[in-house]
Protein backbone atom coordinates (compact mmCIF):
# COMPACT_ATOMS: atom_id res chain seq x y z
CA UNK A 1 0.00 0.00 0.00
CA UNK A 2 1.43 3.31 -1.06
CA UNK A 3 2.17 6.33 1.46
CA UNK A 4 -0.36 8.73 0.21
CA UNK A 5 -2.83 6.44 0.55
CA UNK A 6 -2.06 5.61 4.60
CA UNK A 7 -1.38 9.19 5.30
CA UNK A 8 -5.41 9.81 3.78
CA UNK A 9 -5.93 6.82 5.89
CA UNK A 10 -4.43 8.39 9.11
CA UNK A 11 -6.18 11.70 8.01
CA UNK A 12 -9.52 10.18 7.91
CA UNK A 13 -9.25 8.37 11.24
CA UNK A 14 -9.08 11.67 12.87
CA UNK A 15 -11.05 13.59 11.45
CA UNK A 16 -14.90 13.93 12.04
CA UNK A 17 -16.27 15.51 8.49
CA UNK A 18 -15.23 15.29 5.06
CA UNK A 19 -16.27 17.81 2.67
CA UNK A 20 -15.92 16.19 -0.93
CA UNK A 21 -15.82 18.30 -4.12
CA UNK A 22 -15.30 17.67 -7.68
CA UNK A 23 -14.96 20.79 -9.53
CA UNK A 24 -15.94 21.42 -12.87
CA UNK A 25 -16.15 17.72 -14.38
CA UNK A 26 -15.45 19.38 -17.45
CA UNK A 27 -11.90 20.23 -16.56
CA UNK A 28 -11.67 16.98 -15.56
CA UNK A 29 -9.69 15.39 -18.58
CA UNK A 30 -8.15 12.51 -18.48
CA UNK A 31 -10.41 11.53 -15.20
CA UNK A 32 -13.23 11.60 -16.62
CA UNK A 33 -14.79 8.55 -17.65
CA UNK A 34 -16.09 8.89 -21.32
CA UNK A 35 -19.85 7.63 -21.11
CA UNK A 36 -21.23 6.27 -17.95
CA UNK A 37 -23.97 4.56 -18.15
CA UNK A 38 -26.23 5.95 -15.26
CA UNK A 39 -26.21 8.89 -12.60
CA UNK A 40 -25.12 6.60 -9.75
CA UNK A 41 -22.07 5.20 -12.17
CA UNK A 42 -21.18 8.78 -12.97
CA UNK A 43 -21.28 9.88 -9.24
CA UNK A 44 -19.20 7.25 -7.80
CA UNK A 45 -16.80 7.16 -10.62
CA UNK A 46 -16.18 10.70 -9.56
CA UNK A 47 -16.26 10.16 -5.42
CA UNK A 48 -13.45 7.29 -6.17
CA UNK A 49 -11.35 9.64 -8.62
CA UNK A 50 -11.74 12.93 -6.46
CA UNK A 51 -10.64 10.91 -3.57
CA UNK A 52 -7.95 9.24 -5.20
CA UNK A 53 -6.62 12.60 -6.97
CA UNK A 54 -6.53 14.34 -2.98
CA UNK A 55 -4.92 11.23 -1.24
CA UNK A 56 -2.01 11.60 -3.99
CA UNK A 57 -1.42 15.51 -3.37
CA UNK A 58 -1.40 15.12 0.37
CA UNK A 59 0.97 17.49 1.74
CA UNK A 60 3.23 16.12 4.65
CA UNK A 61 2.26 19.50 6.72
CA UNK A 62 -1.57 18.27 6.41
CA UNK A 63 -0.45 15.15 8.30
CA UNK A 64 1.05 17.11 11.02
CA UNK A 65 -2.08 19.11 11.47
CA UNK A 66 -4.59 16.43 11.54
CA UNK A 67 -7.54 18.80 11.41
CA UNK A 68 -11.07 18.16 11.72
CA UNK A 69 -12.48 18.69 8.58
CA UNK A 70 -10.96 17.06 5.76
CA UNK A 71 -11.26 19.62 2.31
CA UNK A 72 -11.15 16.75 -0.26
CA UNK A 73 -10.88 17.80 -4.17
CA UNK A 74 -9.48 17.59 -7.22
CA UNK A 75 -7.65 20.87 -7.43
CA UNK A 76 -7.23 21.59 -10.85
CA UNK A 77 -11.04 21.43 -11.87
CA UNK A 78 -11.85 23.96 -9.02
CA UNK A 79 -13.31 26.68 -11.02
CA UNK A 80 -15.41 29.89 -9.73
CA UNK A 81 -17.68 31.83 -11.37
CA UNK A 82 -16.15 35.54 -12.96
CA UNK A 83 -18.00 37.84 -11.47
CA UNK A 84 -18.00 39.76 -14.61
CA UNK A 85 -19.96 36.92 -16.30
CA UNK A 86 -22.32 36.06 -13.16
CA UNK A 87 -25.22 38.20 -14.91
CA UNK A 88 -24.93 35.32 -17.98
CA UNK A 89 -25.21 32.55 -15.99
CA UNK A 90 -27.80 30.24 -14.37
CA UNK A 91 -26.56 28.48 -11.25
CA UNK A 92 -28.78 25.36 -10.43
CA UNK A 93 -28.55 22.92 -8.00
CA UNK A 94 -30.30 19.57 -6.84
CA UNK A 95 -30.17 18.85 -2.86
CA UNK A 96 -30.09 14.87 -2.20
CA UNK A 97 -30.44 14.24 1.65
CA UNK A 98 -28.64 11.32 2.39
CA UNK A 99 -28.02 10.28 5.89
CA UNK A 100 -29.31 13.34 7.30
CA UNK A 101 -32.57 14.48 9.52
CA UNK A 102 -30.97 17.74 10.08
CA UNK A 103 -32.72 20.51 8.12
CA UNK A 104 -29.77 22.59 8.66
CA UNK A 105 -27.84 20.64 5.76
CA UNK A 106 -29.97 22.29 3.57
CA UNK A 107 -28.17 25.96 4.24
CA UNK A 108 -24.67 24.17 4.56
CA UNK A 109 -25.50 22.50 1.31
CA UNK A 110 -26.56 25.99 0.29
CA UNK A 111 -23.18 27.78 1.63
CA UNK A 112 -20.68 25.28 0.16
CA UNK A 113 -22.24 25.55 -3.30
CA UNK A 114 -22.13 29.29 -3.18
CA UNK A 115 -18.79 28.82 -1.64
CA UNK A 116 -17.14 26.57 -4.34
CA UNK A 117 -18.86 28.74 -7.20
CA UNK A 118 -17.57 31.94 -6.21
CA UNK A 119 -21.15 33.70 -5.71
CA UNK A 120 -23.36 35.15 -3.74
CA UNK A 121 -26.32 33.47 -4.72
CA UNK A 122 -28.54 30.53 -6.23
CA UNK A 123 -30.88 30.83 -9.01
CA UNK A 124 -32.61 27.77 -8.48
CA UNK A 125 -32.57 24.68 -5.89
CA UNK A 126 -34.51 21.60 -6.53
CA UNK A 127 -34.49 19.27 -2.80
CA UNK A 128 -35.08 15.85 -3.64
CA UNK A 129 -37.37 13.64 -1.84
CA UNK A 130 -36.00 12.84 1.69
CA UNK A 131 -35.35 9.75 2.48
CA UNK A 132 -38.31 7.78 4.52
CA UNK A 133 -38.56 4.25 6.06
CA UNK A 134 -39.77 1.14 3.23
CA UNK A 135 -43.41 1.30 3.70
CA UNK A 136 -44.09 5.00 4.46
CA UNK A 137 -45.30 7.66 1.98
CA UNK A 138 -44.04 10.55 1.60
CA UNK A 139 -46.10 13.90 3.74
CA UNK A 140 -46.32 16.99 4.33
CA UNK A 141 -44.45 16.46 7.53
CA UNK A 142 -41.50 14.81 6.15
CA UNK A 143 -40.65 17.64 3.65
CA UNK A 144 -41.35 20.67 5.91
CA UNK A 145 -38.49 21.01 7.91
CA UNK A 146 -36.45 21.32 4.67
CA UNK A 147 -38.61 23.69 3.15
CA UNK A 148 -38.63 25.56 5.81
CA UNK A 149 -34.78 25.83 5.60
CA UNK A 150 -35.51 26.74 1.70
CA UNK A 151 -37.69 29.62 2.44
CA UNK A 152 -35.20 31.03 5.13
CA UNK A 153 -32.58 30.51 1.93
CA UNK A 154 -34.85 32.21 -0.54
CA UNK A 155 -35.37 35.14 2.12
CA UNK A 156 -32.10 35.71 3.14
CA UNK A 157 -31.58 36.29 -0.98
CA UNK A 158 -28.83 32.77 -1.13
CA UNK A 159 -31.46 31.78 -3.52
CA UNK A 160 -33.87 32.61 -5.84
CA UNK A 161 -36.31 30.00 -6.90
CA UNK A 162 -36.99 26.70 -4.82
CA UNK A 163 -38.76 23.65 -6.45
CA UNK A 164 -39.42 19.73 -5.23
CA UNK A 165 -38.79 16.20 -7.31
CA UNK A 166 -41.27 13.51 -7.52
CA UNK A 167 -44.43 15.04 -5.60
CA UNK A 168 -47.74 13.75 -6.60
CA UNK A 169 -50.28 16.35 -7.04
CA UNK A 170 -51.81 15.66 -3.61
CA UNK A 171 -48.46 16.28 -2.21
CA UNK A 172 -47.65 19.54 -4.46
CA UNK A 173 -50.98 20.68 -3.50
CA UNK A 174 -50.25 20.24 0.29
CA UNK A 175 -47.02 21.59 -0.08
CA UNK A 176 -48.29 24.95 -1.68
CA UNK A 177 -50.93 25.27 0.21
CA UNK A 178 -48.94 25.08 3.40
CA UNK A 179 -45.89 26.74 2.06
CA UNK A 180 -44.89 30.49 2.79
CA UNK A 181 -42.76 30.14 -0.88
CA UNK A 182 -43.91 28.05 -3.17
CA UNK A 183 -42.49 25.75 -5.40
CA UNK A 184 -41.80 27.42 -8.55
CA UNK A 185 -41.16 23.98 -9.96
CA UNK A 186 -41.37 20.11 -9.75
CA UNK A 187 -39.28 17.31 -11.44
CA UNK A 188 -40.72 14.34 -12.62
CA UNK A 189 -39.40 10.61 -13.50
CA UNK A 190 -40.34 9.89 -17.13
CA UNK A 191 -39.05 6.35 -15.49
CA UNK A 192 -41.94 5.29 -13.21
CA UNK A 193 -45.07 7.74 -15.70
CA UNK A 194 -44.21 8.35 -19.67
CA UNK A 195 -47.17 10.56 -19.76
CA UNK A 196 -47.33 13.47 -17.10
CA UNK A 197 -50.12 12.69 -14.74
CA UNK A 198 -53.19 14.82 -16.31
CA UNK A 199 -54.05 16.17 -12.20
CA UNK A 200 -50.34 16.87 -11.85
CA UNK A 201 -50.79 19.06 -15.32
CA UNK A 202 -53.87 20.63 -14.54
CA UNK A 203 -52.56 21.67 -10.79
CA UNK A 204 -49.26 22.83 -12.43
CA UNK A 205 -51.09 24.89 -14.71
CA UNK A 206 -53.24 26.46 -12.39
CA UNK A 207 -50.37 27.90 -10.04
CA UNK A 208 -47.73 28.77 -12.59
CA UNK A 209 -45.70 25.52 -11.50
CA UNK A 210 -43.04 24.21 -14.27
CA UNK A 211 -42.72 20.65 -14.44
CA UNK A 212 -39.45 19.48 -15.68
CA UNK A 213 -38.58 15.75 -16.07
CA UNK A 214 -35.46 13.82 -14.91
CA UNK A 215 -33.90 10.73 -14.64
CA UNK A 216 -32.25 10.24 -11.35
CA UNK A 217 -32.92 6.95 -9.28
CA UNK A 218 -34.52 6.87 -5.94
CA UNK A 219 -31.37 6.74 -4.40
CA UNK A 220 -28.29 8.39 -6.21
CA UNK A 221 -26.28 7.52 -3.67
CA UNK A 222 -26.69 4.99 -0.81
CA UNK A 223 -24.75 4.61 2.26
CA UNK A 224 -23.34 1.68 1.50
CA UNK A 225 -22.40 2.31 -2.06
CA UNK A 226 -20.63 5.69 -0.34
CA UNK A 227 -18.53 3.22 1.97
CA UNK A 228 -17.67 0.70 -0.88
CA UNK A 229 -16.27 3.37 -2.80
CA UNK A 230 -14.50 4.90 0.30
CA UNK A 231 -12.71 1.83 0.72
CA UNK A 232 -11.85 0.93 -2.88
CA UNK A 233 -9.92 4.37 -2.81
CA UNK A 234 -8.06 4.03 0.35
CA UNK A 235 -8.19 0.65 1.93
CA UNK A 236 -6.40 1.83 5.13
CA UNK A 237 -9.61 3.03 6.46
CA UNK A 238 -12.92 1.90 8.71
CA UNK A 239 -15.15 3.09 5.54
CA UNK A 240 -18.04 1.55 7.52
CA UNK A 241 -17.80 4.59 9.96
CA UNK A 242 -18.53 7.21 7.23
CA UNK A 243 -22.39 8.67 6.83
CA UNK A 244 -22.51 10.42 3.69
CA UNK A 245 -25.29 13.35 5.12
CA UNK A 246 -26.10 15.00 1.44
CA UNK A 247 -25.25 15.64 -1.61
CA UNK A 248 -25.27 18.48 -4.25
CA UNK A 249 -25.33 18.26 -7.79
CA UNK A 250 -24.65 21.88 -9.41
CA UNK A 251 -24.67 23.10 -13.04
CA UNK A 252 -24.14 26.44 -14.57
CA UNK A 253 -25.16 27.31 -17.71
CA UNK A 254 -24.66 29.94 -20.05
CA UNK A 255 -28.37 31.67 -20.47
CA UNK A 256 -28.24 33.02 -24.31
CA UNK A 257 -27.05 29.75 -25.17
CA UNK A 258 -28.23 26.95 -23.16
CA UNK A 259 -24.52 25.51 -23.13
CA UNK A 260 -23.39 23.93 -19.92
CA UNK A 261 -20.39 25.63 -18.77
CA UNK A 262 -19.89 23.70 -15.46
CA UNK A 263 -21.30 20.87 -13.71
CA UNK A 264 -20.08 19.21 -10.25
CA UNK A 265 -20.72 17.22 -6.93
CA UNK A 266 -20.68 18.31 -3.55
CA UNK A 267 -21.11 16.04 -0.92
CA UNK A 268 -20.51 16.21 2.90
CA UNK A 269 -19.96 12.69 5.11
CA UNK A 270 -19.28 12.72 8.96
CA UNK A 271 -17.85 9.91 10.48
CA UNK A 272 -20.04 7.93 13.40
CA UNK A 273 -19.19 9.11 17.06
CA UNK A 274 -17.22 12.25 16.45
Amino acid sequence: MGTNSRAAGALLARASTLHLQTGNLLNWGRLRKKCPSTHSEELRDCIQKTLNEWSSQISPDLVKEFPDVLECTVSHAVEKINPDEREEMKVSAKLFIVGSNSSSSTRNAVDMACSVLGVAQLDSVIIASPPIEDGVNLSLEHLQPYWEELENLVQSKKIVAIGTSDLDKTQLEQLYQWAQVKPNSNQVNLASCCVMPPDLTAFAKQFDIQLLTHNDPKELLSEASFQEALQESIPDIQAHEWVPLWLLRYSVIVKSRGIIKSKGYILQAKRRGS
